[in-house]
């Protein structure tokens, strides 16, 4: 996590910001009070992940703290995983066969339809270009 996401202008707005708020005198304090302020959360964020997997016996990430993460990663074995995969790997293997199905059958019609026109067939079926009108409209013309 870094400022990496933030480009020049947002980083001089952001300043400008904080400049028009806290004034010149105050924002030097202001920043380093934010500063703090977030080292103490990360901190609690640590501590609280720490404790928690004290308790559970596992090591545990803070993003491992989402429901479904949780669940998949520290109470269902991979057998338990594996048997509520199996319903829908059957039905994702069933689509992706059909799938390669129809795309087999598209290239196939493709090759089909390319071989069969050839160029004389081609040249056959471009329509001949349209008549040049004798006359050429001005622009005295139209006003």
């Amino acid at each position: 996590m870094g400022l990496e996401n933030i480009g020049g202008w947002e980083f001089i707005v952001i300043i400008l910001v904080g400049l028009f708020i806290f004034g010149p005198d105050r924002l030097p304090k202001a920043i380093s009070d934010g500063m703090r302020m977030l080292r103490q959360v990360r901190q609690m964020a640590r501590n609280a992940t720490g404790d928690l997997s004290k308790e559970l016996g596992t090591d545990i990430q803070l993003e491992d703290l989402h429901p479904k993460t949780f669940l998949r990663k520290h109470l269902l074995s991979e057998e338990d995983e594996a048997a509520l995969r199996k319903p829908l790997q059957g039905i994702y293997d069933d689509v992706r066969g059909v799938a390669d199905q129809v795309k087999r059958d598209a290239e196939s019609a493709a090759s089909v339809a390319k071989s069969a026109v050839t160029p004389a067939a081609a040249s056959a079926v471009t329509p001949a270009p349209a008549q040049q009108p004798a006359v050429k409209a001005s622009w005295d013309d139209v006003t």
